[in-house]
């Protein structure tokens, strides 16, 4: 059936909405594919769920392929399932929490793993029974403290959520590969570059993990390749260590005044004007030779307060090189499921030991922070700073440094940590090379959950022997309407959208221009004539709408083929946009089919 824009359900907008800071956001209000509601939250207008629906189309049809089946499970899920797999309190403000009348405690599902397996709980038993994976297309729901870009960081956002289920871990391998090459699949269907990246599983736990990223600058995630082939995003980054050095007959530890250096730019300030050169193997191989001191001589050591699920607050000191910063992303992954902040001017009041601007894992007295330390903190290190490196770091007193402080030899920690920021340069851990940095978002997840879900809520069956296994699990998750927003966001111009047409709301838009009947005529039989031959078309058979209005519909909604009957209609003439490749071409009306579909 034609659909009439004279009764269709939209009204484009002229003027960029004031709190769109994306592209895709500002178009997508626009054009009139979606209304904002509240922070984070949109509704779904009939362009807007026209494009949505044949996005999920696409999901559905290669999860068929690759052997899923659809299920859908409610949105407001009682507490106990994610109670029983500590869930409930790891996600701490990041849900939306409520009650029923009875006091039961609830929540809006942010991710579904709990009720999937419960359900497979249910109804099979035995190894026969699997394997198995099956799926929803569902809105989830995440209290995010600062929602932005429209549909790209929402509360509430429509995802594809499979499982697999198996009895070993080969059939997790094997159903685990057959969801990452449907992700290619949907992914290239859908015309997204992607980027595969080893990625940290979070509060999802689980072995293997890894994300597909669509490289863009204006990404929220970083991520690292290699020339070799290596890729991650920044949490997941392992440093590959430097070897030991020898320790033997380096210098021993001088304490030296530093007054008013609190910070590694002042302490290298101050080391240049007062202390000779550098001596050989200071602070590793890498800056041997060195004629000055640099940041990389030095030894930050960053005090970090973390708040426990149990709500106990502890302090951690972390050494890093001093040319590195504290990465967020990459503390948070550390420390999870804690959280994590930097530590107040309270923490260090009420340790007299910390010594704000001049802490170091050594002191005169021979304290080594995590072992000997009064004040009883946690002191880890970063993977770079191996036995024997030396380093110039504070000497825990007020206005002193050290230098020709030795790893191993003077000090030691209870841990190494994975919080420094990664660099372009930096070596990849597999060997293939340096690394650079580059940008994303994520439009894809999956991860191989093993047996943590399955041990936490008893889901068991018979193997082959009779006997009791634990079922091992696999995850995976695309963002529907994040997808979505990066399409709108990567296929535009500066008059509109223009949709891939795989996912476009229609396939052809009619437009009758002008005043007379004879282009109304036209446009009509076309419209009628193109549906029937299987093409799904937008009439604009409005009346009394100017030929410059219709335009400007047109081009902003975006569909990719638009078929004009204007001046030309009497002759049997009409102007056909190919809004993709820029053209605007004058054919013969019965040449307008053969034109949208060659």
């Amino acid at each position: 059936m034609v659909t009439r824009l004279s009764n269709f359900f939209l009204r484009t907008l002229r003027e960029d909405p004031a709190d769109a800071e994306a592209i895709s956001h500002r178009l997508l209000v626009r054009a009139g594919y979606i209304r904002r509601q509240a922070p984070g939250i949109f509704a779904w207008l009939p362009l807007g769920l026209r494009v949505k629906n044949r996005l999920e189309t696409i999901v559905r049809e290669e999860m068929s392929r690759a052997g899923a089946q659809e299920v859908h499970f409610p949105a407001l899920m009682p507490r106990e399932p994610y109670e029983a797999t500590g869930r409930w309190e790891e996600y701490g403000e990041g849900i939306f929490r409520l009650k029923d009348r009875k006091d039961a405690d609830y929540l809006l599902a942010p991710t579904h793993e709990e009720a999937f397996t419960l359900l497979v709980k249910d109804l099979y038993s035995s190894y026969k029974d699997l394997p198995l994976t099956i799926y929803q297309i569902q809105d989830k729901y995440r209290d995010e403290a600062r929602p932005r870009a429209g549909l790209l960081r929402g509360r509430e956002f429509t995802m594809k959520d499979a499982y697999s289920f198996d009895h070993t871990d080969a059939g997790l391998d094997a159903s685990y590969m057959a969801q990452r090459d449907a992700y290619e699949r949907i992914f290239q269907r859908l015309g997204l570059e992607y980027v595969i990246v080893q990625a940290d599983a979070g509060a999802m736990g689980g072995s293997r993990s890894e994300e597909f990223l669509h490289p863009t600058p204006v990404g929220e995630d970083t991520f690292v390749r290699s020339a070799g082939g290596y890729a991650a995003n920044v949490e997941a980054f392992t440093t590959l260590a430097p070897e030991p050095l020898p320790i033997d007959g380096l210098a021993e530890a001088v304490v030296f005044d530093s007054p008013n250096t609190p910070t590694i730019q002042t302490l290298v300030d101050h080391c240049n004007g007062h202390l000779g050169a550098p001596a050989s193997g200071i602070a590793g191989p890498a800056t041997d030779g060195a004629h000055e001191w640099t940041a990389a001589h030095t030894l930050k050591n960053v005090v970090l307060a973390l708040t426990h699920l149990d709500g106990t607050r502890e302090l951690v000191i972390v050494g890093i090189p001093g040319d590195r910063d504290v990465d967020d992303k990459r503390v948070e992954v550390a420390f999870a499921p804690a959280t994590v902040e930097a530590a107040t001017e309270k923490d260090f009041a009420e340790n007299p030991g910390l010594v704000k601007g001049y802490i170091g894992p050594w002191s005169p007295e021979g304290a080594v922070l995590g072992e000997e330390s009064t004040t009883g903190i946690r002191y880890l290190l970063d993977p770079r700073v191996v036995e024997g490196t030396s380093w110039v770091t504070g000497a825990n007193i007020d206005q002193k440094h050290v230098h020709s402080l030795v790893a191993g030899r003077d000090f030691t920690a209870d841990g190494v940590v994975e919080v420094a920021s990664v660099r372009e340069g930096d070596p990849a851990p597999d060997g293939s090379g340096p690394v650079e940095l580059a940008r994303g978002m994520e439009i894809g997840h999956v991860f191989q959950l093993g047996r943590k879900y399955a041990e936490a809520l008893g889901l068991k069956v018979l193997d082959e022997n009779g006997k009791l296994v634990t079922v091992t699990m696999g995850s995976y998750g695309i963002g529907v309407t994040r997808i979505l927003a990066i399409i709108a966001e990567l296929n535009n111009d500066d008059k509109g959208l223009i949709w891939p047409e795989s996912v476009a709301p229609f396939d052809v838009h009619v437009v009758a221009a002008g005043r007379d009947q004879v282009a109304f005529d036209v446009a009509e039989s076309l419209a009628r004539e193109l549906d029937a031959a299987g093409l799904d078309v937008l009439y604009d058979d409005r009346p009394k709408v100017s030929p410059g209005v219709k335009f400007g519909d047109a081009e902003l909604v975006g569909v990719p083929h638009v078929v004009v009957a204007g001046r030309g209609a009497a002759d049997g003439q009409v102007e056909v946009w190919n809004r993709r490749a820029g053209t605007r071409d004058t054919i013969a009306v019965g040449d307008v089919f053969a034109r949208l579909r060659p």
